[in-house]
């Protein structure tokens, strides 16, 4: 069946900013709602629009959509995928962090057939990364550059104690696995995430995560080595008004709703 409606989890950039897309004729399809643990804020959003979509329990917004598309963060992703695949409804996650520790929610859109849509988020060449681990791969490192104001509040800086306030050089405020840096950076390394589960897995994947004061884009590195050759990957992110969420992360959540409508598809 084709895609006919969308239904927004989240009233943050990304919610904004796909209502604004399917205002503005960019996204062929319908919201047909709004959640949002932040009600008043939503709806106060939703008042400035010439024909708002309705504000709506998770349940009434599920029954009403074809696509639920979360921005709400990683903790909402367990119940809510739980909750859209037993309708027989599609999901899209943007908190990709989350699944890291909960791949039933993989296994289950396997299951019953649901589609589970990953987009890349602030990242270019998960096609390559996909398309190497055909074969032998070395290595996979992901390098993370943040203005500190980025990374303030991240569950691994708060349990230890750090603090980037005053700053005056770059510093590596950490150093690991995927796994462990979306456990410790929910917010902030969602792609590392997608990166790991286009390539060699949370555990494999190797991240570095450096606060850079006077940092005007979110930074990201990407280095692959294996049978293929060698790939490297530089993005320097645009932040939105979320200093945790870059410009292309909500341009890639636009088009990835673009590409489930289109029949068309380009590339991996």
């Amino acid at each position: 069946m084709a895609l006919k409606s969308i239904g927004i989890v989240g009233c943050g950039a990304i919610g904004k900013a796909l209502i604004n897309a399917v205002a503005a004729g960019k996204l062929a399809v319908r919201v047909a709602g709004v959640t949002s643990r932040t009600e008043e804020s939503a709806r106060e959003f939703l008042s400035t629009l010439k024909t708002p979509p309705p504000f709506l329990t998770l349940e009434e917004l599920i029954k009403a959509s074809d696509l639920l598309v979360e921005a709400a963060g990683g903790a909402v992703v367990p119940s809510l995928a739980e909750k859209v695949f037993a309708a027989g409804k599609d999901l899209m996650v943007i908190s990709v962090g989350a699944l890291l520790d909960h791949p039933e929610i993989i296994e289950t859109s396997r299951r019953t057939g649901c589609h589970l849509y990953l987009p890349s988020g602030a990242i270019a060449g998960l096609d390559g990364i996909k398309s190497a681990c055909v074969g032998a791969i070395a290595h996979v490192t992901h390098t993370t550059r943040k203005p500190p104001a980025g990374l303030e509040g991240a569950p691994y800086l708060v349990e230890r104690g750090i603090s980037l306030a005053g700053l005056q050089e770059e510093k590596e405020v950490f150093s690991g696995s995927a796994r462990e840096a979306c456990r410790g950076f929910p917010a902030n390394v969602n792609v590392t995430a997608a990166v790991s589960l286009a390539g060699i897995g949370p555990d494999r994947t190797r991240v570095r995560i450096l606060a850079v004061p006077g940092l005007r884009f979110n930074c990201h590195d990407i280095d692959v080595e294996g049978e293929f050759g060698n790939l490297h990957v530089h993005i320097e992110n645009v932040p939105t008004e979320n200093p945790k969420t870059g410009k292309l992360t909500v341009m890639s959540i636009i088009r990835a709703v673009q590409d489930v409508v289109d029949p068309v598809r380009i590339g991996n």
